[in-house]
């Protein structure tokens, strides 16, 4: 882990590639219902 740790600071990885969908923390349930779904991979909510 600490490696990993240590690409994405620096940047030589870019984490935020993993998500394919974004919702504000409000709609946490619809991020969830979306994975579920199968209509996204990986949300992120955004605070």
């Amino acid at each position: 882990m600490p490696y990993l740790m240590d690409l994405v600071l620096d940047r030589k990885v870019n984490p935020g590639k993993v998500f394919d969908l974004e919702v504000p923390l409000a709609d946490v349930a619809e991020g969830y219902r979306a994975m579920d779904e199968r209509r996204a991979i990986k949300t992120l909510l955004r605070v």
